[in-house]
């Protein structure tokens, strides 16, 4: 998903966002969203179809693109 390389810049984002508490928010709300689309890369689910797999992650996806952009904008 990410190379140590993009979460150092994640990381340095975020410790540069003057507001604390914003920047705690958003660090706890990226790692729900990756922990969600990690958990459905992985497959953990078997239950589920791959129609009804490849929805999800691509919802996950654009839930965690989300939160990127919007610690990016800081």
């Amino acid at each position: 998903m990410f190379d140590n390389s993009e979460i150092e810049e994640l990381l340095n984002k975020l410790e540069d966002i003057e507001d604390e508490v914003l920047a705690a928010s958003l660090l706890s709300e990226f790692n729900a969203k990756s922990k969600v689309l990690g958990q459905l890369l992985m497959n953990i689910d078997t239950s589920l179809s791959h129609d009804e797999w490849k929805k999800r992650c691509d919802i996950a996806k654009k839930e965690l693109d989300s939160v990127l952009s919007k610690i990016k904008d800081y």
